[in-house]
């Protein structure tokens, strides 16, 4: 192979590898190996480049108890002031570049992960969920809050209220006022909500200490760990009727005055077996679900043929509504 390198000098790498029959990809690999001795002359550094003494010392400095926990922007601004010039901020950089230094030199604070919610409803007023969402106002940087809390087993709206503000106090007022009217039982019942200044508010921690309700939260900017809330704001603004902005409080609490009814009480939910959260919360769902079974049994008797995989059966009612369900993991898995 040296001798397609030595022609090669002469006519081209091409020409050389055809007069001797040799691919140029092969002549290339061959080189690999042989370049350390092909390579008689040596690379010089460049004039301006630091010494090597020059590196060393602002290696040194950057390692030294000062330093360690400093970027290098700010070691070399410190040092200029100090009457100290190593290099540039950018051959600070290159040179720890080098040494596979560059990355946050800070100390920095570290924080354990955040738990991730794992909650269980098997019926209703066992676990609410709550949120506040913003409407919009007659003109721009006008909001009005609405609060509202959702039983995530049955998605009946427990309780909701309207106000120009967000505050601790009136979450507080409405928590109060939902778990006195249904009558639940506080010590079976939790409260989950995001991480916003009126749930992690005192009047409302306070509140659920003293009626001895527990309270969960989501993580930070993970907005699946309140789907439930989620889900309730999207069927709200999603109606027909949901109006653009408000032109004023009174007009945005007579729309909820509206839509929360029908949402309650004539809203068949995909989410519980295409019943009304109303049937499920208040325990009608099985009356409703088998004058369903009747109907379809009627519709089956009389025209069977339409019927091809079995007979018709309501949708069933799910068993447990969860926020993050366990993940499961069976032995095969494991193995």
């Amino acid at each position: 192979m040296l001798g397609i390198f030595d022609l090669a000098q002469s006519v081209g790498t091409a020409a050389s590898c055809r007069a001797f029959s040799v691919s140029r990809a092969t002549h290339y690999r061959s080189l690999v190996s042989r370049i350390p001795t092909l390579i008689t002359g040596t690379f010089k550094s460049h004039p301006r480049a630091l010494s090597v003494g020059e590196r060393e010392n602002l290696l040194a400095t950057m390692h030294s108890e000062r330093f360690c926990d400093m970027s290098p922007t700010a070691a070399y601004a410190t040092l200029l002031d100090e009457g100290v010039y190593l290099g540039s901020i950018s051959t600070y950089y290159r040179v720890l570049h080098e040494r596979g230094e560059v990355r946050e030199r800070r100390s920095q604070a570290t924080h354990p992960a955040r738990v991730k919610p794992e909650l269980c409803a098997t019926a209703p007023n066992q676990v609410w969920s709550w949120d506040i969402t913003k409407l919009l106002g007659p003109q721009k940087w006008v909001y009005f809050q609405l609060y509202v809390i959702i039983d995530i087993f049955s998605r009946y709206v427990v309780g909701w209220t309207l106000t120009e503000r967000e505050s601790g106090e009136i979450a507080k007022a409405l928590i109060d006022h939902a778990v006195a009217v249904h009558g639940v039982d506080r010590h079976c019942l939790t409260l989950h909500a995001d991480n916003g200044p009126a749930m992690i508010s005192t009047p409302v921690c306070n509140l659920l200490s003293k009626l001895d309700v527990g309270k969960s939260h989501s993580r930070p900017h993970t907005s699946n760990d309140n789907p439930y809330s989620e889900s309730q704001f999207k069927t709200m603004k999603y109606r027909p009727s949901f109006p653009e902005r408000f032109a004023n409080i009174e007009e945005a609490r007579a729309f909820c005055r509206t839509f929360f009814p029908w949402y309650n009480h004539e809203h068949r939910h995909s989410g519980i077996a295409l019943l009304t959260p109303a049937d499920v919360h208040f325990g009608r769902a099985e009356t409703v679900r088998a004058q369903r079974a009747v109907t379809l049994d009627a519709a089956y008797a009389e025209h069977p043929e339409r019927f091809v995989q079995k007979p018709p059966t309501p949708l069933a009612l799910h068993v447990a509504s969860y926020i993050n369900p366990p993940e499961l993991t069976s032995a095969k898995n494991k193995a």
